[in-house]
């Protein structure tokens, strides 16, 4: 009997496409056929089950960790004056994202969509037959089971990816925008754009029956949280003092590139369970192999990313680059994240070269522009992102059409929706702060402590 690759994947009544299945009939079927066909090999429904909510928690909590990586990298990259801020920043829009995908956005995003929007309903909770299971009801296993994984282990693993998108934003704007205007996007981007958009391909809707494929979330998680910070970093304007009237650039070194470097090492560990985590199972032989080979390509493309962007550095400038390195890392990252189950290596090496390239590329691209972005998300997670999920339709196997057509729609629909938000906003409670606050530093300004007080006010500190 021949069985195809999903099927395998979610052997044992695994629903191998997460919370998915929950929105699409169509895949729910499958599980249950394959669920049968689990039975006549002999494999375990239950011990499927418990390996296929162990890959989701596990993965989870490694993307969880991205939000200390994404502090430490920013904390590194502002001035020294700001450290404290963006650290207040990370910690709490990861907490709202939590909050919001818990109230509205997981719905939104993957129950009952409908093309273009899943459900309305508030709040997403434990299954009832996993609380009547708790409740010590055993008939209930064989419905538990038979859904391939726990509920809330996917809603934890979909939750921890909205929150990367919101990381990717407040990195752009850092060092000139108010606290609390910022956290207010952060909800609307949480709670309604990001699972509007995202229930297009993987709840289910128009996209996915186009053929669009963005295996982890180079255009649905990373490009929209690049768009957004593009959005915000032309109306927010440059930090005072960036850029001269001649057009001349004035640096603005981060206050600890040791940092920035450790944060980079843990996105890069984090990164495992990104794109090793969507597999979204763990439950058969092929789930265990496919993620064998996600986590190899992750890899590779990172290094990769490293080592194109500080060859081009030493090419073009005459000198390598800490902060292009590191960037460089995290491009390879977001180019391999579309399609990271590619059985051809070598392709993930090539793939995480041109994403380091693109962001020596970029940077000063940008800086032409006069668009500041503290550190260099956009090159980073839009751009890179936008070429990641192209190279799925040149290197794997995707039609290259539909995926620049996924590619569009997601932008447009985060431009539009993301300038809305943030010219109301600006019209409304401001976004920058003032000039003598954006001088003395965002940490004594708005928070009222520093992260480093021993070094005073001085010139240390601009």
């Amino acid at each position: 009997m021949t069985i195809s690759l999903k099927k395998l994947l979610v052997l044992g009544g695994m629903a191998g496409l997460a919370g998915v299945t929950m929105a699409v009939p169509a895949l729910a079927q499958e599980a249950e056929e394959a669920a049968e066909t689990a039975v006549t090999l002999g494999v375990n429904p239950e011990t499927a089950f418990v390996f296929n909510t162990f890959a989701f928690l596990v993965s989870g909590f490694l993307v969880m960790f991205m939000a200390a990586g994404f502090s430490m990298l920013e904390s590194g990259l502002v001035r020294s004056k700001n450290t404290a801020a963006i650290c207040l920043k990370n910690i709490t829009l990861y907490s709202i994202a939590g909050i919001m995908y818990y109230l509205i956005g997981y719905d939104l995003m993957y129950t009952d969509v409908s093309g273009y929007i899943g459900s309305l309903s508030l709040l997403y909770n434990t299954s009832a037959d996993e609380l009547a299971l708790l409740g010590g009801d055993e008939a209930a296993l064989a419905a538990v089971v038979d859904n391939g994984y726990s509920v809330m282990s996917d809603w934890f693993f979909q939750m921890v990816f909205v929150a990367t998108a919101a990381s990717i934003v407040s990195g752009t704007v850092a060092e000139r925008i108010k606290f609390w205007p910022f956290m207010i996007f952060v909800i609307i981007l949480t709670g309604i754009l990001y699972p509007i958009q995202g229930s297009w391909t993987w709840g289910g809707g128009w996209l996915t029956e186009m053929g669009f494929s963005d295996y982890a979330g180079s255009t649905i998680v990373h490009s929209v949280g690049g768009w957004a910070a593009l959005v915000g970093a032309i109306i927010l304007g440059p930090r005072r003092g960036k850029y001269n009237a001649d057009g001349s650039i004035n640096p603005m070194p981060g206050a600890n590139l040791p940092l920035a470097t450790l944060g980079t090492f843990i996105l890069w560990l984090g990164w495992f369970g990104f794109n090793g985590g969507s597999v979204l199972a763990l439950g058969s032989a092929a789930a265990a192999a496919e993620m064998a080979i996600v986590y190899v390509n992750t890899n590779l493309a990172a290094a990769a990313g490293v080592t194109a962007a500080v060859i081009l550095c030493q090419i073009m400038f005459g000198k390598v680059d800490l902060s292009m390195g590191l960037n460089g890392a995290i491009a390879g990252l977001v180019s391999i994240t579309a399609g990271p189950d590619l059985t051809n290596h070598f392709l993930a090496l090539v793939i995480g070269a041109v994403g380091g390239a693109i962001v020596v590329f970029v940077v000063p691209l940008l800086d032409k522009l006069h668009i500041d972005d503290v550190v260099g998300a956009i090159s980073v997670h839009l751009v890179a992102g936008v070429w990641g999920t192209l190279a799925v339709g040149i290197f794997g196997g995707g039609n290259i059409v539909v995926q620049f057509v996924g590619i569009i729609a997601i932008g447009g629909f985060m431009i539009v929706t993301s300038a809305i938000i943030w010219y109301i906003l600006k019209l409304t409670m401001g976004l920058r702060v003032s000039e003598e606050d954006e001088e003395s530093g965002l940490d004594r300004a708005e928070l009222g402590m520093e992260a480093y007080p021993e070094f005073g006010y001085g010139s240390a500190r601009s």
